[in-house]
């Protein structure tokens, strides 16, 4: 029977950041994966790391943001994990690329995608290590009420997602 450790690993990111966070499949990921997001918008800024999970195992990086480039590069290697990729954002939100990075054909799946503090948690046996899941933000402190709804409507209209 092979062991398994457990472990989380704390995203190092500033609050006004966000962070996506997921596996992928292949080294082209790195290149296919920046386009997307190059497409999505002139004003996104971004920066991607992705965990070369065989060869030489090395912690792949792109981005248009040098410091965003470096805090993706600094977390995938806290990380560690095979096949994971994390990309940090500034001047644009999860929303707006998420439909471009699923599209990307190395992309197999999203951990996820927020501005909240995340733990990933790490599942670690002698071939190396795995993403097994996140720990997004806070638990609910309770359930919205009429006035939580109206907050919530006027939020998304005032930011430009409703009309």
């Amino acid at each position: 029977m092979l062991g398994v450790e457990l472990t989380a690993v704390r995203i190092d990111k500033p609050d006004d950041l966000n962070v996506v966070i997921g596996q992928a499949h292949f080294i082209k990921t790195v290149e296919d994966m920046h386009e997307a997001l190059v497409g999505v918008s002139s004003h996104l800024r971004f920066g991607l790391a992705f965990c070369e999970a065989s060869g030489p195992c090395l912690v792949r990086h792109s981005g248009n943001d040098d410091d965003l480039t470096e805090l993706a590069t600094t977390n995938a290697l806290a990380v560690g994990a095979g096949h994971s990729f994390i990309v940090f954002l500034r001047e644009g939100y999860p929303v707006n690329v998420l439909n471009a990075i699923r599209h990307v054909p190395e992309v197999c799946g999203i951990y996820c995608a927020t501005a909240n503090p995340v733990d990933v948690l790490i599942a670690q046996t002698e071939l190396g290590r795995g993403i097994v899941g996140v720990v997004d933000g806070s638990a609910p402190l309770g359930v919205e009420n009429a006035d939580d709804q109206a907050d919530r409507r006027q939020l998304l209209r005032q930011i430009g997602y409703k009309l």
